[in-house]
């Protein structure tokens, strides 16, 4: 069974958006939402938190994810009255709610235990500016001051011989209209979170999904992926269907 989520907003509206997003990413895992007050207004509700884990955790746990500081506070309590067995496996991520939440269904979905999730939710927190936008002075991460792709993808990886020995690499031009947006990044980190192998798609880690947004990369862009492992190679296989299907867009 998979660890749910539990989505903890002021606002109904808002508790149902973010359920909606995150649902596109995890289609088998349970999330709940306690957006509002019992009476339908803005705020939080104890009952309603509550009865949102009750129905998020089937025994694989929860994470909770709050949008402010009060409906920290609600979330902190509600987990307070669990009994001892359950709230053993319910926490509450410190994370920001939209990318948290993508962040924690995505590795939900993988299979990856409470902590995990948990841990995936918070690293979302803190993710680079997208491609094409680096900070003055730098250049964006894939390119050579000259404005090329480099051609040795195995600079990705620290410590290799310098001929890369062991590693698998593959580029491709993006051709589906979106490109890499929410759902094929969702898709692409669920099918290399199964793998055993160390995977960067433009020097990030090809197992998280925002990093993968971070991308920003659109259509006629070039992916790159390096690989090292086990299933490096599958890795490579995987990623060029992919690409070459437009990530089931076109």
């Amino acid at each position: 069974m998979s660890v749910g989520l539990v989505i903890v907003s002021h606002s109904a509206k808002l508790a149902e958006g973010v359920w909606e997003l995150a649902a596109q990413m995890a289609r088998d895992v349970r999330i709940a939402t306690a957006g509002g007050t019992g009476d339908g207004g803005i705020g939080t509700s104890l009952e309603k938190v509550s009865a949102a884990i009750a129905a998020a955790d089937t025994g694989g746990g929860a994470v909770l994810l709050a949008d402010l500081g009060s409906a920290v506070m609600t979330a902190e309590t509600a987990v307070e009255f669990l009994d001892d067995d359950q709230r053993g496996r319910v926490r509450l991520a410190n994370a920001p709610l939209v990318e948290g939440a993508v962040a924690a269904a995505v590795a939900a979905q993988t299979g990856r235990s409470l902590t995990e999730v948990v841990q995936e939710a918070e690293s979302a927190g803190a993710i680079p500016a997208p491609a094409g936008t680096p900070p003055s002075g730098e250049q964006p991460a894939g390119e050579r001051p000259d404005g090329e792709h480099p051609a040795d993808a195995e600079d990705d990886f620290d410590g290799l011989d310098a001929d890369g020995e062991g590693v698998f690499t593959g580029s491709w031009e993006l051709i589906n209209p979106a490109g890499l947006h929410a759902r094929p990044a969702a898709a692409v980190a669920q099918a290399m979170a199964d793998l055993d192998a160390e995977v960067r798609i433009n020097g990030v880690d090809a197992k998280s999904v925002m990093l993968l947004m971070s991308l920003g990369l659109g259509q006629g862009q070039t992916l790159t992926l390096a690989a090292r492992g086990p299933d490096a190679a599958r890795a490579v296989e995987i990623m060029a269907l992919e690409v070459r299907n437009g990530f089931g867009e076109i």
